[in-house]
């Protein structure tokens, strides 16, 4: 198993604080949020290694290098256009191969035993993706999942409308009492993803989104695993979230 780690962006929502730095290189209990993810996926065993790369990116490069010191193998890759996270997947497909792959943004943190969990729920059955879950996030703001009996995806919409939201309502899709999952932004591939990545288009926010991929994927047949988060999830969305990271309240 490779990862793709997606650590493009400049996180504007961050203020001055990623004037100098990318997003992902602000630092949590003294390290980079990106240190954290790196040492949690080599903890399962995860040695191989491509960063998606963009603003302020030799940062991102002078502090992990090759690698060699976290006794793993870092490649490098530029998304030069920040144009979504649909495309950005893609720049690391010479280094994906044949192999699937894990694939997670820059800034979300979860315990390390996550991506365990991720690799059992991957080991049950012939899947051609997994798309990890949380519950009690504004849907509004990323993407609400439904799954079927197996917890395999049937539907996903990407930032519902307050309007579309009641439509799932009133349709039965969303079911009082029942949880709205939110997707939590980590990810399990195999390379087949691409084929859907490379057909993208534009979506009405004008970027190429990851999860019109996987809808893509989904009407085509490909069977996409859910998995609920167990505890800690954070999104370091914004100074307040790091602020609280920092005192150790998420």
């Amino acid at each position: 198993m490779k990862a793709v780690i997606l650590a493009a962006g400049k996180g504007t929502r961050m203020k001055d604080l990623t004037n100098e730095l990318p997003k992902p290189m602000l630092r949590v209990q003294g390290k980079p949020i990106l240190e954290h993810i790196l040492v949690g996926l080599r903890g399962v065993g995860i040695h191989d290694f491509c960063i998606v790369t963009g603003w302020r990116k030799e940062v991102i490069e002078e502090h992990f290098a090759d690698g060699a010191r976290w006794d793993v193998r870092i490649q490098y890759a530029e998304q030069k256009v920040q144009d979504g996270t649909g495309k950005a997947p893609e720049l690391a497909k010479p280094f994906v191969g044949t192999e699937a792959f894990l694939l997670t943004y820059g800034d979300i943190l979860v315990k390390p035993e996550t991506y365990a969990q991720m690799l059992a729920r991957w080991r049950e059955g012939n899947f051609s993706g997994l798309l990890t879950v949380t519950a009690g996030e504004d849907v509004t703001k990323g993407a609400i999942n439904f799954f079927d009996d197996q917890f395999c995806l049937r539907r996903l919409i990407e930032k519902p409308t307050p309007a579309q939201l009641e439509e799932l309502r009133a349709t039965g899709w969303l079911k009082p009492g029942d949880p709205a999952w939110y997707n939590a932004g980590i990810y399990l591939f195999q390379p087949a993803v691409f084929e859907f990545t490379s057909r993208l288009q534009k979506s009405p926010r004008g970027e190429y989104e990851l999860t019109d991929a996987i809808i893509a994927m989904v009407a085509a047949g490909h069977r996409i695993a859910g998995l609920k988060i167990e505890g800690r999830w954070v999104d370091v969305r914004d100074p307040e979230v790091l602020a609280a990271l920092e005192r150790g309240e998420v």
